[in-house]
């Protein structure tokens, strides 16, 4: 089995030097490469192809999640983890508009970090805990009261094909693990998209959050 390619991207070298030490010392772990800004992130991302990138939001040149967004144009598999010193809920939203994976606070990451790049290498999703607990409260709530029910919305089918958009399964692997042709499975792709008014894959992902149809770590 090929070993799990990383790619970490913050500003500071020690905490770059940090993170590295830890996740090589996890077996079949492989930092690929480092960037110190958000436009280095991308070019790596490119030219590396890592299976997880972690991304720091404050970076100069290009901040954290404009370069998610941009990596994820042209690599929408690649599964990223925003690394953050803030948790207002203003970022945990922008977090997965951007389309991200996971979040996890720096002050978590000597307890959290390796446990999060294993949700995202098993194609989960991981919210530090205090983030996950004030999204539960204060976030989640609103969106079940306003829209009902995701299962009175959505057909099983409809479901299966929104929980593996979400876990970052692209249009192909969606088609193998449903049994369905290619063009079927982007049919229902675009079809629950027009069905929720929604426009992009980083919609339904919050989507899939908010109802309750992935399971956030």
């Amino acid at each position: 089995m090929s070993a799990l390619r990383i790619l970490i991207a913050d500003d500071h070298e020690v905490a770059r030097k940090g993170i590295r030490s830890l996740l090589e010392s996890h077996p079949g772990w492989e930092v690929c490469g480092e960037a110190k800004d958000g436009r280095e992130a991308v070019e790596c991302a490119a030219s590396l192809n890592p299976d997880i990138l972690l991304l720091d939001i404050g970076m100069p040149n290009l901040n954290g999640l404009d370069a998610a967004r941009q990596i994820l144009a042209t690599k929408p598999e690649a599964r990223i983890l925003i690394l953050t010193i803030h948790d207002s809920e203003q970022v945990v939203r922008e977090v997965l508009a951007a389309g991200a994976r996971g979040f996890l606070l720096k002050s978590d990451a000597g307890r959290d970090l390796m446990a999060a790049v294993e949700a995202l290498q098993n194609r989960r999703t991981f919210f530090t805990p205090k983030v996950a607990q004030m999204m539960l409260d204060g976030y989640l709530r609103p969106c079940e009261e306003k829209d009902s029910s995701a299962q009175s919305i959505l057909t099983p089918r409809e479901r299966e094909v929104i929980q593996l958009v979400a876990e970052g399964r692209t249009t192909k692997e969606i088609a193998t693990a449903l049994r369905l042709s290619i063009k079927t499975a982007e049919t229902h792709r675009t079809n629950l998209m027009r069905k929720l008014n929604l426009h992009s894959v980083a919609d339904l992902t919050l989507y899939a959050v908010r109802n309750g149809i992935v399971q956030i770590y």
